[in-house]
C-alpha cells in the first residue's frame, strides 16, 4: 500500500496548499515515513517469531471455518471487535500507552499522521489480541491479512480534507470525523471514538463522542521534539522512573498497568 499512500499524501497536500490550509512538512513527513519504516521492520520481527504461538493454536481450534465470503466478513468483523479492545487498552493501560502515545503526540491532522507509530508495539503486545481468532479457527495467514485490511482503511480517516460524510456511513462506520475527535486533547473528546473500521463498538460500549468543537491535537503532556528516539521512548523512561520512586511494591508496579494519568496516593 505504500504507493497509494504517498499518492493520497501528495494529493492531499496538492489540495490543502490550494485552500491556504497547508499541515504538510518537510521535516514532519520525514519522521513519520521514519517512524512508519522502524514500525514495520520491529513488526515484521514480531510476526516471525509468534507466528509459531498462532498456529500452535490454530491446531486446536475450536471450529472448522471454511474459505467463503460469509466467513472473510466474519474474520473482519470479529477482528474489528478485538481492535477495538486493543485500541481502548492502548488508552488506558500505561504498558501500552508507551507504544501507542508516539503515534498521538502530533498535532496536526493529515494523512502523514497514520504513519506516526512506535516500533515498541510488539513489546506492548498487540499481537496477543488476535490469538483468539486462530483459536476459533482463522488461519494464522488470514489473520494477519485482516489486522493489515483494517490498518489500511484507518490510514484514510486521518485528515481534515473530509468534514462530515453522508449520515449512515457516520453512523456505521469510523470516519475522519470520528477519528479527529480520537485524535483530539480536547478534555471532552480525550479517550472517546477508539473504532478501527465500525464506530458501532464505541456506540455500544458508551466511549462514542461525535465531532462539535474543533478539535485540537496531541497529547496532554505535549512533546516538543522530532528525535525518533525520543517519541518512541519518552513514555516508556517515565513509567519506568515513576515506578522506580520509593514506596511499596504493589504501587510501584501498579504504574504498568494502571491508567496513564494514574498518580502514586501520597505522590
Amino acid at each position: 500500500m505504500a504507493p497509494v499512500f504517498a499518492v493520497c499524501m501528495a494529493a492531499e497536500a496538492w489540495y490543502l496548499a490550494r485552500r491556504g490550509r497547508q499541515t504538510y512538512s518537510l521535516g514532519q513527513v520525514s519522521t513519520n515515513i521514519l517512524l512508519a519504516l522502524s514500525h514495520a521492520v520491529a513488526d515484521g520481527i514480531a510476526w516471525a517469531l509468534v507466528i509459531g504461538l498462532f498456529y500452535g493454536l490454530y491446531q486446536h481450534r475450536l471450529f472448522e471455518i471454511p474459505a467463503t465470503w460469509w466467513s472473510a466478513l466474519l474474520l473482519l468483523v470479529l477482528q474489528d471487535f478485538l481492535y477495538y479492545w486493543f485500541h481502548r487498552g492502548s488508552h488506558r493501560i500505561r504498558w501500552m500507552w508507551a507504544s501507542h502515545v508516539t503515534h498521538h503526540s502530533s498535532e496536526t491532522m493529515n494523512l502523514a499522521t497514520a504513519l506516526r507509530q512506535s516500533l515498541t508495539y510488539p513489546l506492548s503486545g498487540m499481537w496477543i489480541f488476535w490469538l483468539p481468532l486462530a483459536w476459533l479457527g482463522f488461519k494464522p495467514e488470514t489473520v494477519i491479512l485482516a489486522v493489515a485490511i483494517s490498518l489500511g482503511y484507518q490510514f484514510f480517516v486521518h485528515t481534515e480534507s473530509l468534514r462530515k460524510l453522508p449520515r449512515w456511513i457516520e453512523a456505521v462506520f469510523n470516519t475522519p470525523s470520528h477519528h479527529r475527535v480520537h485524535h483530539a486533547r480536547n478534555p471532552q473528546y480525550i479517550d472517546r471514538n477508539y473504532a478501527g473500521v465500525l464506530i458501532v463498538w464505541d456506540r455500544l460500549f458508551g466511549t462514542y463522542v461525535p465531532e462539535v468543537e474543533a478539535p485540537e491535537y496531541g497529547i496532554v503532556r505535549q512533546i516538543h521534539s522530532r528525535n525518533p528516539l525520543v517519541m518512541m521512548f519518552h513514555e516508556w523512561q517515565d513509567m519506568f522512573r515513576d515506578a522506580a520512586r520509593p514506596g511499596p511494591l504493589w504501587q510501584r508496579l501498579k504504574h504498568l498497568w494502571a491508567a496513564p494519568e494514574w498518580v502514586r496516593p501520597g505522590a
